[in-house]
């Protein structure tokens, strides 16, 4: 049985209701779309006592506003953009109870900033409860399906919450954090470092363009969205044009169009592609994919399947850690329906 929600006051420049994604339809021309990181949704489902794939709201670029329609607990990973509940500052990363009435607003993004990111993901005790379709609550931005009416969410919008597994005493307890992930970002520079594993059309450019490829810093442009972030940088050529047959692509893939510009899939890109795949970002990092700033720069590091296999197996450890700490502290242990997604295969 649902229970009252939240009420959207202002929406922000795109915010969308997200699960971990639409898995295993590729066959049939469906990308797996979800949140674009995936670690911060489960992160702050996790504070709220929700199943890990959970739907929450992803916000991009701040401004959101949100009423709270009925005493719950709210938690959110990525940019905070001053975020403030009832005019008092609140952190990502932190669980904190919620009177019904009160109101959450986020600030807008600082473009000026390149260590403030341009997405974050709020997870509501109980989940978003909006109907399924193809086995997801994520929505569907190009399809028009799925999430609230297959849409972003606009002014007015009313959203209901699953039931929680939590007490009421667990869902009036004070606030309490948890220790987020650190970007790896150069403080001197400014560089976000996206681990990658090259290609099957490397070798279809020139010498010196695969040491652009890995040397120079590339900016993501403004032209960027869910489904790719667009670089910009030195021109990638390529030893002798000519058209290719197309090729599956996953999100990660780095793709390079005639204008030798790369640009790297996110969660809602095609499912194929007739563009040459230069290299893949591993699974590991994409969240800080998803969650660089526009005008941000970013630098590609080739590493191995086993380096890209450690780096997984990291990201689990952190969220393992993370529930370790939480049944310590005597909350609910995360029901883990699909950490990540890492059971379907895409």
């Amino acid at each position: 049985m649902s229970a009252a929600g939240l009420t959207v006051l202002r929406p922000g420049m795109l915010a969308s209701v997200q699960d971990l994604g639409r898995h295993g339809l590729r066959q049939l021309g469906i990308c797996p779309g979800g949140a674009l990181d995936t670690l911060a949704l489960v992160l702050a489902n996790r504070l709220v006592g929700n199943p890990d794939g959970a739907a929450g709201l992803e916000l991009t670029m701040g401004g959101c506003e949100l009423r709270f329609d009925a005493p719950t607990r709210i938690a959110w990973a990525g940019d905070d953009f001053d975020a403030r509940l009832d005019g008092q500052p609140v952190w990502p990363g932190w669980s904190v109870p919620v009177r019904a009435g009160q109101v959450l607003k986020f600030g807008r993004a600082n473009r000026s900033n390149e260590k403030t990111g341009i997405r974050t993901w709020l997870a509501v005790a109980g989940g978003i409860d909006v109907p399924e379709v193809l086995g997801s609550r994520s929505t569907d931005l190009k399809a028009g399906f799925g999430g609230h009416e297959g849409r972003p969410l606009k002014a007015g919008d009313t959203l209901a919450c699953g039931q929680s597994a939590l007490t009421a005493a667990q869902l009036e307890r004070r606030p309490f954090g948890a220790r987020m992930p650190h970007w790896q970002i150069d403080p001197a520079v400014g560089v976000i470092e996206l681990r990658i594993i090259p290609g099957p059309e490397l070798e279809l450019f020139t010498v010196a363009s695969r040491e652009q490829l890995w040397r120079d810093a590339w900016r993501i442009t403004p032209q960027s969205n869910r489904m790719g972030s667009r670089l910009e940088g030195p021109e990638l050529k390529r030893k002798r044009n000519g058209d290719m047959l197309s090729s599956g692509v996953i999100p990660g893939t780095i793709q390079v169009p005639p204008s030798g510009q790369p640009i790297v899939l996110l969660g809602d890109a095609q499912t194929t592609g007739g563009y040459p795949r230069v290299g893949v970002v591993i699974r590991a990092d994409l969240w800080k994919l998803a969650q660089a700033p526009l005008d941000g720069r970013l630098r590609f590091r080739v590493v191995d399947s086993a380096e890209a296999l450690a780096a997984w197996d990291e990201q689990k450890r952190y969220l393992a850690h993370l529930a370790q700490g939480l049944v310590s502290m005597g909350w609910l242990a995360p029901a883990q329906n699909s950490t990540q997604g890492e059971t379907h295969a895409d």
